[in-house]
């Protein structure tokens, strides 16, 4: 089979899709590494709260406490689930639609938060940035939830995408 200059073999129109997704795809297990220390942290180790900060927040207690981090990553998890978008046909698609919609509502709540440490308005009059869903789940639960509801049509795509290609 001979090439032309405007045919590209599919395989290597596919390489920078992969390249980004595997990339994507780190930035995400290195965000559910810090959530899952977090939560041995509080729920293994019995640690107060107020000081589980995961992985990085220990040495770096800004950062989480920082709604300009949790904003920007609900942001860059928004804008790689769209721009990936592409790469994905049939029922891979569907799948990473669902997450990409899931974590649509996830940026949303992130910004209500991010708004309001902008602000100093807040929520039901709460005393830190509130989001709708935290006035009844507290936020780290609310948190793993979140990443849970997202990340797991996000991997079910994924899976499928990769069959898709092998077949």
């Amino acid at each position: 089979m001979s090439v032309t200059s405007t045919e590209v073999p599919a395989r290597v129109a596919d390489r920078p899709h992969r390249i980004a997704l595997m990339a994507f795809m780190v930035v995400v297990l290195a965000h559910w590494a810090e959530h899952l220390a977090q939560a041995a942290q509080i729920y293994v180790l019995g640690w107060p709260t107020a000081q589980a900060r995961g992985v990085l927040g220990i040495p770096f207690p800004a950062l989480i406490s920082s709604e300009w981090l949790h904003y920007g990553y609900a942001l860059v998890m928004l804008v790689g689930l769209f721009v990936l978008r592409k790469g994905f046909a049939g029922r891979s698609r569907q799948w990473w639609d669902l997450a990409l919609a899931l974590q649509f509502w996830h940026h949303i709540e992130h910004l209500l938060l991010f708004v309001q440490a902008q602000t100093g308005w807040r929520l039901g009059g709460a005393a830190v940035p509130t989001s709708i869903v935290q006035l009844i789940v507290p936020r780290v639960e609310l948190h793993l939830f979140y990443n849970t509801i997202v990340t797991i049509p996000m991997v079910i795509a994924v899976v499928l995408h990769q069959r898709a290609r092998a077949a």
